[in-house]
């Protein structure tokens, strides 16, 4: 495996200290168990700026953290909130955000995010909570459902604006002129 750099490990750091903060800022859904807050769409743009493992890991360690200081470790939705980070760093390798973001690279991140959203919140998700849990079918889909819906919005409008101001910030290639 490679090693991570140190610019990575500190973005991992920050990432699941962010993770952590937004998450604990939520709003309830009508769905037991199932909020509305901003935390998957910083961890989209983590994992498109820095790769799947700092997406992986700032999902389970911010995940992680979030049930600790809540009601204790629910392991298939940590797992889950790895999966969504690691398969949005995965996808978002076509990207580069160093040389701005064009509508067809906007596109791109956000069927992304959905799909990453809606393997691990409609697949992963509730069959943890079955295997592990043995929690009841019909509750884990609506559940499933919400977060996906919610979590798909909430990335698709503030991730897509986060993603596109940092790549307002970068210096265009062949933009700089020797005087």
């Amino acid at each position: 495996m490679k090693k991570l750099s140190v610019k990575s490990v500190v973005a991992i750091g920050i990432g699941a200290a962010l993770f952590f903060v937004l998450g604990k800022i939520s709003i309830p859904t009508p769905v037991p168990n199932t909020y509305i807050s901003l935390q998957y769409a910083i961890q989209a743009v983590f994992a498109t700026l820095f790769g799947p493992v700092a997406g992986l890991l700032i999902g389970l360690i911010g995940h992680t953290l979030i049930d600790a200081t809540s009601y204790g470790p629910w392991w298939s939705w940590i797992i889950a909130s790895g999966v969504v980070g690691m398969i949005t760093g995965l996808a978002a390798k076509r990207l580069d955000v160093t040389d701005g973001l064009d509508k067809k690279e906007l596109i791109y991140f956000n069927v992304a995010q959905i799909i990453a959203h809606l393997i691990a919140w409609g697949l992963v998700a509730p069959c943890l909570d079955i295997l592990i849990y043995a929690e009841p079918v019909e509750k884990l889909f609506s559940q499933g459902l919400t977060a996906s819906i919610v979590n798909i919005l909430t990335t698709g409008i503030v991730g897509t604006l986060l993603l596109v101001a940092y790549a307002a910030t970068q210096v265009k290639k062949g933009s700089l002129n020797k005087e």
